[in-house]
């Protein structure tokens, strides 16, 4: 394996020759609602609006000619080092230049008094030595590019709109806008002392409300110690705070105040395989994070961002009970219908998607995770009503009826359903809780004899038809030779012995054969589609945290050292990582890897105490 350092820390950001950045030189900002991504050299290139799954207004991230980006740089060359603000999500750039240097301060502001913008993105710049002539430009390209922009100024604020979407640009001190081209443009020497600032306001089907300069000050200071103040009530004291607390505040940021929904990751098509076909939209909340999303919202002590998940789910599962879909939109809808849209893609890497028709798959272990969650839930947070233990209750009849389907897997494959041995392990994981729960009388106990023999006969499938004595391994499906990280998530919710004797014969397989270096692969197999992935990283962190669960604590560790030494700068990660050169791959920040960190490293602290 190559050296993984980050190369975009203490350097120049550079761009290809078709103007894109790794995605390793991106960081987050968010305010509930919506999610921006910054590159590191100052061009804000993904921005959605109003809401987080709404079509991006910012879009060069997935066409960099003609999608549109909010750009601030110095007009000379430069170096950048960055972090955000300790415990919040407000960034700081620091542009290094031979004339002198600034610093540039980042965030969408949560909200606050008074009347204020539906969304606003503040940019900061401080003059921190000498004197550096700044240029910035904001290329606003509504509908993904699709929709037909126009600018007027209007009472000297000039204003972008599409439809009933509008953004309007505020200057302070950083030069008098010029609009031009399709652009709004301007720019300033910024010297020692100074502060100037650029505000983005948007509005949507309302009027447009532009803030004064100590209104928006004021309300970026309200942000940053608000962030403050969440991580504060953290107790979190266990190993790798840092990037627990880290993870805790990017979970933070795909959280969808409005509902209480966690999204996937904050962007669409970000390529698993540079070029290749592998691009999906994550922008919704998925069933299969459900137990993750608990137990680390749980393990970060957010009684309130628990609550509001566990019965945002409650509400948009019963819309289709007592069926569940693999995912749903952040507003609790049900419909995501997959559409390719006309981007040239992140660095050629076609389609570009929104929506997804994995919505429409039969995925087996989302009636674990549910039911897992349920019990989580009952278990520290609140008590369920009765008619949702009557809801609970039918899913567990529905598993006892479904279990023996083909189904598409954790991982929703394109190619024909099979009986995968996650599947079958988590539907086991949801009977067993569904047992447990009526053991508390929290769902009604009447079938509990009906789920305890098909529990038993979930087992006996697994233990049957999905182990090889050859690899001494429970494999990817029933008679297969494949191996499949996916166990692991089905192992950390309770399947098996953690230590028993094929648990760690699966985990020897796995990393012999689907690790590299401190990487996991999801497998190895043909999935249907062409071409292939990077290592995923939330299976990384599983093993993680299995190898805990199983005793060795020893290895768990100095796996998590590892592989949180391969977080970005800012200690943000995408979906999945190239084990050549480690380069992020696919969507970011993907929600997934975060949880699978925290529970990783709750399950070391776990196993620390164990000890003693």
């Amino acid at each position: 394996m190559r050296d993984m350092s980050d190369p975009s820390r203490n350097a120049r950001p550079t761009r290809d020759r078709d103007g894109y950045l790794p995605i390793r030189g991106y960081a987050a900002i968010g305010d509930g609602r919506t999610v921006a991504l910054v590159a590191a050299d100052g061009s804000i290139d993904w921005l959605a609006l109003p809401n987080l799954d709404s079509p991006s207004v910012f879009g060069a991230l997935l066409d960099a000619s003609r999608g549109g980006r909010f750009s601030l740089e110095p007009a000379l060359p430069y170096e950048t080092t960055r972090r955000y603000v300790p415990d919040t999500n407000v960034l700081e750039t620091t542009f290094m230049t031979d004339l002198g240097t600034v610093r540039v301060t980042d965030a969408l502001l949560l909200n606050g008094p008074g009347l204020a913008p539906l969304r606003e993105l503040v940019r900061v710049v401080d003059g921190v030595d000498g004197t550096v002539p700044m240029s910035w430009s904001v290329e606003p390209r509504f509908g993904y590019a699709a929709s037909r922009t126009s600018i007027v100024v209007r009472d000297g604020v000039p204003v972008a709109s599409s439809g009933p979407d509008a953004i309007g640009i505020v200057s302070f001190d950083l030069g008098r806008p010029d609009v031009a081209d399709g652009r709004i443009s301007g720019g300033a020497e910024v010297r020692a002392g100074s502060t100037g600032m650029l505000v983005l306001s948007a509005a949507s089907q309302e009027p447009m409300v532009v803030p004064s300069r100590d209104q928006a000050l004021d309300r970026l200071h309200r942000t940053r110690d608000s962030w403050s103040r969440w991580v504060a009530a953290r107790p979190y004291a266990g190993p790798f705070r840092d990037a627990v607390v880290r993870s805790g505040l990017a979970l933070r940021l795909l959280v969808f105040s409005p509902s209480g929904a966690i999204a996937g990751a904050a962007t669409t098509s970000l390529p698993e395989q540079i070029g290749g076909v592998r691009n999906w939209d994550y922008r919704f909340s998925w069933v299969r994070d459900a137990a993750a999303s608990l137990e680390a919202l749980i393990a970060l002590d957010c009684p309130v961002e628990a609550e509001a998940y566990f019965w945002w789910l409650m509400n948009a599962s019963q819309l289709s009970r007592p069926n569940l879909q693999v995912l749903y939109r952040l507003d609790g809808g049900t419909q995501a219908r997959e559409r390719t849209l006309d981007f040239a893609g992140y660095r050629r890497s076609r389609p570009v998607r929104a929506g997804n028709a994995a919505i429409d798959q039969l995925q087996l272990d989302i009636y674990g995770d549910l039911l897992h969650c349920s019990w989580l839930y009952a278990e520290a947070v609140g008590e369920l009503d009765r008619d949702l233990g009557k809801r609970l209750a039918r899913i567990a009849d529905l598993v006892c009826e479904i279990w023996r389907t083909p189904d598409s897997g954790i991982w929703e494959v394109r190619s024909e359903p099979r009986h995968y041995t996650q599947s079958k392990m988590m539907c086991w994981v949801a009977l067993d809780r569904a047992i447990a729960l009526a053991a508390s009388s929290r769902v009604p106990s009447d079938r509990v004899d009906r789920w305890a023999r098909e529990r038993d006969a979930i087992e006996a499938f697994v233990e049957e038809r999905c182990w090889s004595d050859r690899l001494h391994s429970y494999v990817r499906s029933d008679g297969s030779e494949d191996l499949d990280a996916g166990v692991l998530h089905a192992s950390i919710l309770g399947y098996g012995e953690p230590g028993g004797e094929r648990m760690l014969g699966t985990l020897a397989a796995i990393d012999r054969h689907l690790r590299e270096g401190p990487l996991v692969m999801r497998y190895v197999v043909d999935d249907g589609l062409p071409g292939g992935e990077g290592a995923f990283l939330a299976c990384s962190f599983w093993l993680a945290d299995a190898w805990a669960r199983a005793g060795r604590v020893d290895e768990a560790e100095q796996l998590m050292e590892r592989l949180i030494a391969m977080a970005n700068d800012v200690g943000l990660y995408a979906e999945e990582i190239d084990p050549d050169d480690g380069a992020f791959l696919g969507n970011f920040p993907q929600a997934l890897p975060h949880l699978a960190l925290i529970g990783a490293a709750t399950a070391i602290e776990e196993a620390r105490r164990g000890r003693t």
